[in-house]
């Protein structure tokens, strides 16, 4: 595949953003909402719109929009409606959607994305809230599809963006931003392999400097930000290539094959006329009260921005770190934890973004499946802090000691193994240090010839021959003056 030309045509990208909202039962019935269960055991008559039953709002997941609303800033809306939005699906049950068209629960608001540019804030049109259609399984060659109505129901919000987006970069940033910031709200788990996070993606082209929109088609259901990227870059190259072959573009919707990296036309899309929507004669008209907006105002966490704004101003970390801890809020919370138990900051985010990091990606977990607990990884800090271990020592035999063991003390690890009994004391560490220095007097002469770099080989030696016991800092101190000595 040919890469697009952003000389000639300039992509121009929204995004329809669909977050499950982690209600305990779905938005109009009371269903329970869970993953995984056995097919249509999660429903009801009200759900699958038996004649005579009736809809009831599930609070909850009004609160949960606003609350995403207020993150991004957007303008909660006072008085809103829902309506029926008329179309046929075999997995839509009632043959219609409940959902907001004429007043959305938010309007406006804007999410700032890091970019190799620099940042860039992506604006939205407006947040509305709806249910969530069940889901059709197609297995092999069968040519009869499974239909699956556990899902239908449950609580959505979808927000869409302005027509605002110009590359697959900026695309895959946004919505990267948006899963973390609904896991900080508590709003949505932000799973897309199980659906619960998706986005559609409308791209369009047109020549550099023109204003007009082109010809827009909808990329329907994407559950991975990769593909997501992916999809836009083959879309931006056909369609360019469609273009410059003279070939007339139709508004469509297309699905995307992951096998192939290729969209290919599902049907030609809908006006908004064919949904013939209409207020919803069921439900009463929604009233949101500033009284009401301020109560779930009150109760909102810090936000990811906010959050890395206390990891350089409270617990002045730098940038660098704060990005890092504030990625997610229970790598966030961890930090604080053990943060509460010692006060080596520095040394608490070296530990995550090292050791740490390294075991959860060895083991394809997260951090709120780490074993250790902020009290034990807090005695591991302070054994390498106190200079009774080496962070060589710590991090290499303690550290997988302490993960085999979970329960167990650090400090009762340390005495089992006998590091403690084994530690050189100052004669003996000056004694190790001269041999070292004996070993290689060439090295030596390097040294005061302006090779200051050799002075972590000298110390590597003697770490060897204690064993990762001595104190570092004290050893790096009598390392310099037996060299200074030695001149």
């Amino acid at each position: 595949m040919s890469n697009f030309d952003s000389t000639i045509f300039e992509p121009v990208i929204g995004l329809e953003i669909h977050a499950q909202l982690q209600t305990n039962s779905k938005i109009f019935a009371s269903d329970p909402v869970l993953f995984g269960q056995d097919p249509n055991t999660l429903i009801s008559p009200i759900t699958l719109g038996h004649p005579g039953t009736l809809p009831k709002l599930n609070i909850n997941a009004v609160n949960f929009a606003i609350k995403m609303g207020l993150a991004i800033g957007s303008e909660i809306t006072s008085k809103q409606y829902f309506d029926r939005k008329n179309y046929f699906y075999p997995d839509l049950p009632k043959g219609y959607q409940i959902t907001q068209d004429k007043t959305p629960i938010c309007m406006g608001g804007a999410v700032k994305v890091r970019l190799k540019a620099g940042p860039k804030e992506i604006p939205f049109h407006h947040i509305h809230l709806e249910e969530d259609a069940g889901k059709s399984i197609h297995e092999g060659d069968n040519p009869y599809s499974f239909i699956d109505f556990n899902r239908a129901g449950t609580a959505l919000i979808e927000m869409v963006t302005e027509p605002a987006l110009h590359s697959a970069e900026e695309a895959f940033a946004l919505v990267t931003e948006v899963r973390k910031l609904v896991r900080y709200l508590g709003i949505c788990d932000g799973n897309m392999e199980e659906g619960s996070l998706r986005a559609d993606v409308n791209v369009s082209l047109r020549k550099v400097g023109e204003t007009k929109l082109g010809t827009k088609v909808e990329i329907k259901n994407m559950n991975s930000i990769r593909n997501i990227q992916r999809a836009i870059e083959y879309e931006c190259f056909r369609q360019s290539e469609a273009l410059l072959n003279g070939e007339q573009l139709v508004q469509e919707t297309r699905t995307f094959d992951a096998h192939t990296g290729k969209t290919h036309s599902m049907r030609v899309k809908e006006t908004m006329n064919d949904y013939r929507y209409f207020p919803e004669p069921d439900l009463a008209p929604l009233e949101i009260t500033e009284k009401w907006i301020a109560e779930i105002k009150s109760k909102m966490p810090l936000l990811p921005w906010e959050q890395e704004a206390e990891f350089i101003n409270t617990y002045h970390l730098p940038e660098y770190d704060a990005h890092f801890l504030a990625e997610s809020k229970e790598m966030a919370d961890y930090f604080k934890e053990i943060a509460s138990k010692t006060k080596a900051v520095k040394a608490i985010s070296n530990w995550l973004m090292g050791p740490v990091k390294s075991y959860l990606n060895d083991n394809h977990l997260e951090i709120s499946q780490f074993p250790l607990s902020a009290d034990r990884l807090a005695e591991i800090i302070d054994l390498v802090e106190s200079g009774t271990l080496s962070h060589n020592l710590a991090s290499h035999q303690l550290f997988p000691l302490c993960l085999s063991n979970p329960t167990e003390n650090a400090i009762q690890i340390v005495e089992k193994q006998g590091w403690l009994a084994n530690k050189p004391d100052e004669d003996s560490l000056h004694t190790i240090i001269e041999d070292t220095l004996n070993n290689f007097p060439d090295k030596v002469k390097e040294y005061h010839k302006g090779k200051k770099g050799l002075l972590a080989m000298f110390m590597g030696d003697v770490m060897k021959k204690t064993k990762g016991t001595a104190d570092p800092k004290r050893l790096n101190q009598l390392m310099a003056e037996a060299l200074e000595n030695r001149k």
